[in-house]
């Protein structure tokens, strides 16, 4: 990485709204003639008239063409029409976000909002510090109620100005050339304006609501906002519970790649056999596949081999991979809109269950199965986890691990079988790995399921290295299965049946790839 240090280069013509550049923030101005801080004890960049002058010219004309609206447009359009529709006469504000300090002058990646994704329809390619605008149409206006929407960014600075070469968190010479206002508002559909103009609209008087947590600066700067609450977070999680079809194939995209990537892990084990830290060999091999099949992974892979499959959010991932162990793979590929798979996968480091091995992962198999099948739409959802944990409780009884039958632990005031899976069997999947996380409890674990929901089935038992109360030849097997699942008008669909699921299909998956 090239140092990005600007020591006392001037970022002149370019509106930096809530961007940090070398410690300190720029809000809401125009930085004309102003230095960039906190690290001029580095400086090369030069500042002589001369130099300016020579960058700033002899650069060819770059082509205007507008591109057609992308495939993420209308259905943007239509999520954005059902939020106005609940919330007539109000100011809707949706920031993107903006860059996160990682280290110093280093940054995260950075990933918009999911709440703004779903209403622009801006994936990986979305500008920091954008914020999407629902302006309430006026009452004689001749459309009618509803709402205006326009899409806030910064646009181009052009090279007429120092940014371009100076500022290292948004010049085109150091992250790349920003689109143009015209350009996005074809790719979108959606009006554009440049991030300078926000503040006038941001401050505007009339009810308001913002979501919080995505952007502090502009939250700050909503007049009157969210008086009861950030409700519109929360709708707007109740909304993304009930996917549409274009949703839906960008899950399925998602698993796909997925799939490739842990045909790329099975391909990888005997490299990673052979490595003091073979579980990031496997976190690797599927970090590449997510970074050429979609943006990035969709969370922190666990690649949790022998006794690390017990702890359920492994990601530390520095341990060996050794035949005759388990490896758990949780891992996801997060795609170009943002939407991401989840998916689990426990396999036989060797290609070959052993018995006890395999007698567990049947026993997960059937808590997954007994799962999937229940579900339909107007279930309610916490039976989801109710079927697999019925499951799980007369397993683990049949093998003498539970002081009480499986019936008395099933009891709410009980629950002895969950020493062995404490975690839930579901969640919904989307935008976010765990999506819609502010919907509300009775739409979510107590709500009832619609077609359209995606979400994860996920069973499995994890018998700690240092478990007495487990036999020993269990101590050290963690064991998961994950699916992601569509619920369809009389049931629900699989996205990932084409990755293998039992343990016959498991081993023959595993052959079929070594022998590649």
């Amino acid at each position: 990485m090239t140092d990005s240090t600007t020591q006392g280069a001037a970022t002149q013509g370019t509106t930096t709204q809530g961007t940090t550049t070398q410690g300190t923030t720029t809000q809401g101005t125009t930085n004309q003639g102003t230095t960039t801080q906190g690290t001029t004890n580095r400086s090369t960049t030069p500042t002589s008239s001369a130099f300016t002058e020579h960058i700033q010219s002899g650069w060819a004309e770059r082509e205007t063409a507008t591109p057609a609206p992308r495939a993420a447009a209308a259905p943007a359009a239509e999520h954005r029409a059902r939020l106005s529709a609940m919330h007539p006469g109000v100011r809707l504000v949706i920031p993107a976000g903006s860059l996160k300090v990682r280290s110093n002058d280093t940054d995260y990646p950075f990933r918009a909002h999911p709440d703004f994704t779903y209403l622009t329809g801006w994936g990986s390619d979305a500008e920091p510090d954008s914020v999407l605008v629902l302006e309430p149409v006026q009452a004689d206006d001749a459309e009618g109620d509803g709402h205006d929407a326009t899409l806030y960014f910064r646009g181009p600075a052009g090279r007429g100005t120092t940014e371009f070469y100076a500022n290292p968190a948004i010049g085109e010479f150091w992250v790349g050339p920003r689109p143009s206002l015209a350009h996005v508002a074809a790719d979108l559909g959606l009006a554009t304006a440049d991030l300078g103009e926000l503040d006038a609209v941001l401050e505007a008087d009339g009810p308001a609501l913002v979501v919080t947590g995505a952007d502090p600066d502009v939250e700050a700067r909503v007049a009157d906002a969210n008086p009861d609450g950030d409700i519109l977070a929360r709708d707007l999680s109740e909304l993304r519970l009930v996917k549409d079809a274009w949703e839906i194939g960008e899950v399925q995209a998602a698993v796909d790649a997925t799939a490739r990537g842990f045909d790329d892990v099975i391909a990888d084990l005997a490299e990673a056999t052979r490595h003091e830290r073979g579980e990031r060999i496997v976190e690797g091999a599927f970090h590449r596949r997510a970074r050429l099949d979609g943006n990035a992974v969709g969370y922190d892979t666990i690649a949790a081999s022998g006794h690390h499959a017990c702890y359920l959010h492994w990601t530390r991932n520095d341990g060996q991979v050794r035949e005759g162990d388990l490896i758990l793979l949780d891992a996801g590929v997060e795609v170009d809109s943002l939407y991401t798979a989840d998916i689990t996968r426990t396999l036989p480091i060797s290609g070959t269950f052993t018995d006890v091995q395999r007698r567990v992962y049947d026993a997960v198999v059937e808590a997954a199965d007994a799962a999937f099948a229940i579900v339909k739409p107007g279930i309610v959802f916490k039976e989801v986890h109710a079927a697999a944990m019925e499951v799980i409780a007369r397993k683990t009884a049949e093998w003498g691990l539970l002081p009480i039958s499986a019936e008395e632990s099933l009891e709410p005031d009980q629950q002895l079988h969950r020493r062995w899976m404490v975690h839930g069997t579901s969640h919904h999947l989307g935008l976010d790995v765990h999506d819609c996380a502010a919907a509300r409890r009775d739409f979510y674990h107590d709500g009832i399921v619609r077609e359209g929901m995606v979400f994860t089935i996920e069973p499995g038992l994890y018998f700690q290295a240092d478990d007495l109360t487990v036999p020993e030849e269990l101590r050290g097997i963690g064991i998961r299965i994950e699916d992601d699942i569509v619920v369809t008008a009389d049931g629900a669909r699989n996205l990932s049946a084409a990755i293998p699921r039992s343990a016959d299909e498991v081993e023959a998956w595993m052959r079929e790839v070594r022998e590649r």
